[in-house]
């Protein structure tokens, strides 16, 4: 009985402590909800996170639907989504079939080619900037978005082609011999066998990549130049810098909604996330 008690206390506790730690990571983005119903002077002048005011006046969210650019909200998290889902699924696919190739199959120059995997984890990705832009320039892409997508259809990300190959590692080679035993090819085996083994890990690249590109803002700053396919990350800035005298409700009201499309995506993939994460440290 004693035993029973000292677990429910611990429990307890265990949650207090859970709730706390919860909410002291989740304040600065409740304060920036509420931020957007309080005027310039009361930002700057008050510490307290309610508006005093209340939550009646939604006018910063009126202005932060139009942007400066003359273009709408949804307009530029539609341009967004342009290159964001070709982006999304050519990482994803290039990067399952990259890992397969390096974990499953033995050739010459395996090591060298994992080696160099591991290599490019550790250059700053700024250097292929200027390189790139020549060349994208050179094939008239400036001022579209194939520069913003199409490098993913080489695998071009080596941390996700890093982790899925220790989740590879984590699937026996047994399942690949008894697809084969069954008659499988190398594609199907890949497809119908592998892949849905994959599941959490690929979700988490693919939440990963949209995320990362919905906060990109160098990518789309030096190859989006005209106003009318700014996507939404170099539009907020854009919008924010074009007002003489800063409207930190309506700024705060633009972030907040820019930040929504990418924590409702999270919020729904969370659990295949956290088990894609926690499978690819192990080996066995």
């Amino acid at each position: 009985m004693e035993l029973r008690t000292k677990r429910k206390i611990n429990s307890f506790f265990r949650y207090i402590i859970l709730i706390l730690v919860g909410l002291i990571m989740l304040y600065p983005l409740m304060w920036l909800f509420t931020a957007t119903f309080k005027g310039n002077h009361e930002i700057f002048t008050s510490a307290g996170l309610l508006p005093q005011e209340g939550f009646g006046d939604w006018s910063a969210w009126k202005r932060a639907w139009n942007f400066n650019t003359g273009y709408t909200f949804l307009h530029h998290f539609t341009n967004s989504l342009r290159y964001l889902v070709p982006r999304t699924f050519f990482t994803v696919v290039s990067s399952v079939i990259t890992a397969y190739a390096v974990s499953r199959f033995s050739f010459k120059g395996k090591r060298i080619v994992f080696a160099l995997i591991i290599g490019t984890l550790l250059m700053p990705s700024v250097i292929f900037t200027i390189p790139m832009y020549l060349f994208y320039n050179a094939l008239g892409w400036i001022n579209s978005y194939y520069p913003l997508w199409v490098e993913a259809m080489f695998a071009t990300n080596s941390f996700f082609v890093f982790m899925l190959i220790q989740f590879f590692r984590t699937i026996p080679r047994e399942l690949d011999e008894a697809s084969i035993v069954d008659g499988c090819n190398t594609l199907q085996t890949l497809i119908y066998i592998l892949v849905p083994v994959l599941k959490p890990i690929v979700i988490t690249v693919a939440v990963l990549t949209f995320m990362w590109g919905m906060n990109d803002y160098l990518g789309p700053l030096i190859y989006i130049t005209r106003m009318s396919r700014l996507p939404l990350s170099v539009a907020l800035r854009t919008a924010i810098d074009a007002e003489s005298t800063a409207d930190y409700g309506k700024v705060y009201a633009m972030s907040f909604m820019a930040l929504i499309p990418a924590l409702t995506i999270f919020a729904f993939a969370q659990r295949y996330f956290i088990d894609g994460v926690a499978t690819t440290g192990s080996k066995g």
